[in-house]
C-alpha cells in the first residue's frame, strides 16, 4: 500500500469504526415504535428524535438519576485525582527499592480485579453498604492505580530544579506541590479525568451490588426501566436514552481536550 494512501485509508477505517455505530444510535432514536423494532441503519422517514428525547427526560426521571451520577462521580474524580497526584509525585521523585515496591503495589489494581464479594461485605461490615460514601470508595479504590500509573511517568519528566528553587525560596512539600508540580500535570490530569469519568459514569456492574436499588443512576436507572417492560422492544427510546446519558460525557471531553491541548501548547513554548 502506498504512503499515501495509509493515512486515507486509517481515517476511512476509523470512520467506520466509529461513524456507524454512532449513526445507529442516531438514526435510531429519531424514529417511531414502528420503524425501531428492529434496529438497522437507514434513516427514519419522519424524524422524532427531539420527541423521543423529551419523553425519555420526563418518564425516565432522568434528572434524578442524574444528579445521583453526579454525586458518585465528581468526588470520585477529585479524590482519585488528588490522591493519585500526590502519590505519584513522591514515588516517582524517591528512587528506593521500597518505592519501587510501593509503586508495584500501587499500579496493581490495574491488573488484579476486585473481588466484589468481598468489598460488598466489607462495606457492609463497615456501614457504607448502599450509600454513595460506600460507592465512592469503591471507585477510588479501583482507579486509584490507574491515575498513579499516568501521573508518575509524567512526573518524572518534570526537572527536579524547577521544585528545588521552590524550597530555596521557602515552599514546603505542599506549597511546592501545590504551585508548582500541579499546574505542570494538567495535561494528564486531563487525559486520567476522562478516562475516570467514562468508567464510572457508564459503570453498572459494580453499582449494581454496592448501591443497586438505594441509589439511581444512569445505567442502573436504565437497567431498571428496560428490564422493568417501560422500554421493552422500544428500541428508538432505548438509544434516545443513550444518547441523553453520554451528552455529559461529551462535554466533559470538550473541556479536557482543550487542557491537555493548551497544556501541550504551552510547555512548546516554554
Amino acid at each position: 500500500m502506498s504512503r499515501r494512501l495509509q493515512p486515507v485509508f486509517a481515517l476511512l477505517l476509523v470512520a467506520v469504526v466509529i461513524g456507524v455505530p454512532l449513526w445507529l444510535v442516531i438514526a435510531t432514536a429519531g424514529k417511531s415504535q414502528g420503524e425501531a423494532v428492529d434496529p438497522d441503519l437507514t434513516p427514519p422517514t419522519t424524524w422524532h428524535l427531539f420527541d423521543n428525547l423529551w419523553q425519555v427526560w420526563t418518564d425516565a426521571d432522568i434528572p434524578a438519576a442524574l444528579l445521583g451520577s453526579l454525586l458518585i462521580v465528581a468526588p470520585t474524580v477529585a479524590i482519585v485525582l488528588l490522591l493519585g497526584s500526590m502519590a505519584a509525585w513522591v514515588l516517582a521523585r524517591r528512587g528506593s527499592r521500597l518505592t519501587a515496591v510501593l509503586y508495584a503495589l500501587g499500579i496493581s489494581g490495574i491488573i488484579l480485579p476486585p473481588a466484589v464479594v468481598t468489598v460488598v461485605l466489607l462495606l457492609r461490615q463497615l456501614g457504607l453498604a448502599g450509600t454513595a460514601v460506600g460507592m465512592i470508595g469503591v471507585y477510588v479504590g479501583i482507579y486509584l492505580s490507574t491515575v498513579i500509573f499516568f501521573v508518575t511517568g509524567f512526573v518524572r519528566t518534570i526537572p527536579e530544579s524547577l521544585e528545588e528553587a521552590a524550597r530555596i525560596d521557602g515552599a514546603g512539600p505542599f506549597a511546592v506541590f501545590r504551585r508548582v508540580v500541579l499546574p505542570l500535570l494538567r495535561p494528564v490530569l486531563a487525559t486520567a479525568t476522562i478516562l475516570i469519568c467514562l468508567y464510572v459514569w457508564n459503570d453498572v456492574f459494580y453499582a449494581f451490588f454496592v448501591i443497586g436499588g438505594r441509589i439511581d443512576t444512569l445505567p442502573l436507572n436504565l437497567f431498571q426501566v428496560a428490564s422493568a417492560g417501560l422500554y421493552l422492544n422500544n428500541w428508538h427510546l432505548i438509544f434516545a436514552y443513550v444518547i441523553l446519558m453520554s451528552l455529559p460525557l461529551i462535554v466533559v471531553f470538550a473541556v479536557a481536550q482543550r487542557r491537555i491541548i493548551s497544556g501541550i501548547t504551552s510547555g512548546a513554548v516554554k
